[in-house]
């Protein structure tokens, strides 16, 4: 799915599960559609799993946001409390939309928890008190901590102790989002390289994607210098950037963070930030901006040296690896809410970046790093610090254990389920008209108590006509030219169960005819191709799921897809 086609889904006030690979632009549709939002008159709730996620998003945590705060569990004592609390029902009632990023770090549990809370407050039994829920996050990334449940003897409102991922919990299966999976590439300019991330991804990764690794291990003595190391661990990194700054000649200048706001706002801003407190620098030392400032020409990543202090302002003047200098003034993390900041941090937006954990790192766009993952313990930990760079170039391993290279088994079953939603999700919005489509989106806005703003409704639908029209040819020009399917899905940047998609309706408006889909299968699919058609029959319908479940699983969603291409038999339920 294209971010254009996500957002105009998140438009229509549906829950959605925003997901997709490293660099596929979930933060930037996030940012467009809370600009969306506020241009209409809405201020969305933003918030995060954790407190680095929220800080980069302006937002507050979820635990601060719904009033739960460290609980892993609530009982009625505790619900009643929190509920009670003026300001947190005060934020609740007044919310419309709710934004949690980097959900794969949030267990099922939380999320059931932040459910209960909103139906409590806003008295009404829909999912989330009738909130629209906007979930993002990529669950093949850092999992979340699970910590021990409570006595057994506790009088808990509700109990998923098993929920591990948000998906399982009760909260996610009754607010049933539309899945979003976005299939663009917008980090990773490397072909070779996209070809190991996604074979990590996919679970097929093999002896060919090692040597490309292996080819950019490095020994330490001959690591480039100033280059951002990545470790596991936090005392390797703490270790290492205070060993490396004590070695520069001259004297050590300390910048304070400033703060103000209630004690817990701003303790969790101070948690989430990635500049220290106390930010230690001296000229020469190594750093890394914390904050994304386009317009001043820096991001999150950015990486620099100190070349000296302004000698009025003491602001360290910083040069870039490509050559441009800039001086570096303090920069705010806020929460903000209902338009009104409520705790506020300054510091300099920056950080020694000699090291720095894979944890910090995820949300992070590197040029280059350094990275030692022989002590990576976690699944997916390997897989985000390698998804940090942009190629293969910018790639130094000091080492890598059996784990680095491993993914969460159950989230590889799952993510089949999710790209098939998401692949089902974009076929059923292209059957929407514009103008239904547009009266859905203003439907919405009205009932957030938000402004409607004049829409040229011909010029919408030209665009959006022709928007459909060029991406179908685009799939119809390289299939023309006999590329495969993986060949024209790598070529346009999507899954093959859009580039399926596509072709479904070129075959159904006759720019593809039957003998020409044959083409698609593969031997093995050939000889199955009865058994599946046969099953297509016998349970009436042109829905995958209830045939891939029939198979148990036998059969990929996308060979069902093939297959179902391939029937004759146009007479089942549709």
């Amino acid at each position: 799915m294209t971010q254009l086609q996500a957002l105009s889904i998140l438009k229509t006030g549906t829950n959605v599960f925003l997901t997709g690979g490293p660099g596929s632009g979930k933060t930037y549709v996030i940012n467009e559609y809370v600009e969306y939002l506020r241009s209409h008159g809405i201020e969305p709730a933003i918030t995060a799993s954790t407190g680095i996620a929220a800080t980069h998003i302006n937002g507050m945590t979820i635990h601060s946001w719904s009033g739960i705060g460290i609980k892993s569990s609530l009982d009625k004592s505790a619900l009643k409390q929190i509920t009670s609390k003026e300001h947190i029902a005060r934020r609740v009632r007044r919310a419309k939309v709710l934004i949690i990023e980097e959900v794969s770090m949030l267990t099922g549990g939380t999320l059931s928890m932040v459910d209960v809370v909103c139906r409590t407050i806003k008295q009404i039994q829909k999912p989330f008190g009738g909130l629209q829920v906007v979930i993002a996050g990529d669950f093949f990334q850092l999992p979340p901590v699970v910590k021990k449940e409570i006595g057994e003897n506790a009088q808990t409102a509700f109990i998923e102790s098993s929920s591990r991922f948000a998906y399982e919990s009760e909260a996610w299966a009754i607010a049933d989002p539309t899945i979003c999976y976005l299939s663009e590439q917008h980090r990773q300019d490397d072909d070779n390289f996209l070809s190991v991330l996604s074979a990590i991804r996919n679970n097929t990764f093999n002896g060919d994607h090692l040597c490309y690794l292996e080819d950019r291990k490095i020994e330490r003595d001959f690591v480039p210098k100033n280059t951002v190391k990545l470790f596991s661990h936090n005392a390797d990194v703490d270790r290492l950037n205070d060993e490396v700054l004590a070695k520069l000649p001259g004297n050590v200048r300390e910048f304070a963070m400033v703060s103000f706001g209630p004690e817990a706002l701003v303790a969790a801003l101070i948690k989430g930030c990635l500049s220290p407190e106390t930010l230690s620098l001296k000229v020469g030392a190594a750093v890394m901006f914390t904050k994304n400032n386009p317009k001043e020409g820096f991001v999150n990543g950015t990486l620099g040296t100190v070349e000296g202090f302004d000698r009025i302002s003491g602001c360290p003047s910083i040069k870039l690896r490509d050559g441009r200098r800039i001086k570096v003034e303090p920069m705010d993390w806020m929460v903000e809410e209902n338009g009104y900041i409520r705790a506020q941090i300054s510091q300099l937006p920056l950080r020694l970046a000699w090291a720095i954990t894979v944890h910090k790192s995820q949300g992070m766009n590197l040029d280059e790093a350094i990275m030692d993952l022989s002590g990576v313990f976690e699944f997916g930990q390997g897989y985000v610090a390698l998804s940090r760079v942009r190629r293969l170039s910018g790639l130094y391993l000091l080492g890598w254990n059996a784990r680095t290279f491993q993914v969460h088994p159950e989230i590889l079953a799952k993510d089949e389920n999710f790209r098939q939603a998401s692949s089902d999700a974009e076929m059923a919005f292209s059957e929407v008209t514009p103008a239904n489509l547009q009266k859905r989106q203003n439907n919405f806005i009205v009932a957030c108590d938000g402004k409607l703003k004049p829409v040229s409704v011909e010029n919408r639908e030209h665009s959006v006509r022709q928007e459909k029209t060029d991406t179908y040819n685009k799939t119809l020009q390289l299939w023309n030219k006999g590329l495969t399917l993986f060949q024209i899905a790598e070529a346009r940047g999507f899954t093959e169960g859009t580039i399926l998609n596509h072709i479904e309706k070129l075959a159904t408006a006759g720019k593809i005819n039957q003998t020409e889909l044959l083409r698609l299968t593969t031997p093995s699919l050939n000889h199955s191709l009865s058994e599946i058609h046969d099953a297509f029959r016998e349970l009436d319908t042109d829905k995958l799921s209830p045939v891939f479940e029939k198979f148990n699983g036998l059969y990929s969603y996308n060979e069902l897809r093939l297959a179902r291409l391939l029937l004759d038999d146009k007479s089942i339920k549709s």
